[in-house]
């Protein structure tokens, strides 16, 4: 997976900085496919997740991580194995530029 350097290692301390971190990957040219895709996948599965704790301006919490992995675990049965390979280890290293709060 390709991303520019300063896309990828901003921290990231509330769900909107997650949103504009996916979204920066959609305007980078050298973004390839596998990284949109889980970057798209995982959007959808924290949006799911952020809405039990608040909204996008909630601080990133290890309950939110924790239900973000837990629905990663679940959908581990409707992708194939390699695309979830891809969006696990795709959020496995985002997590290193969170900054919990």
């Amino acid at each position: 997976m390709t991303t520019n350097s300063n896309t990828s290692t901003k921290q990231l301390t509330i769900v909107a900085d997650i949103y504009l971190y996916f979204d920066g990957l959609f305007e980078l040219d050298d973004t390839d496919s596998d990284t949109l895709f889980a970057s798209s996948y995982l959007r959808g599965l924290i949006s799911l997740v952020a809405t039990e704790f608040g909204d996008e301006s909630q601080a990133i919490s290890v309950m939110l991580i924790e239900g973000v992995t837990q629905k990663i675990i679940q959908a581990k049965s409707e992708l194939a194995p390699q695309d979830y390979a891809i969006v696990n280890n795709f959020w496995l290293g985002m997590q290193k530029n969170v900054s919990l709060m």
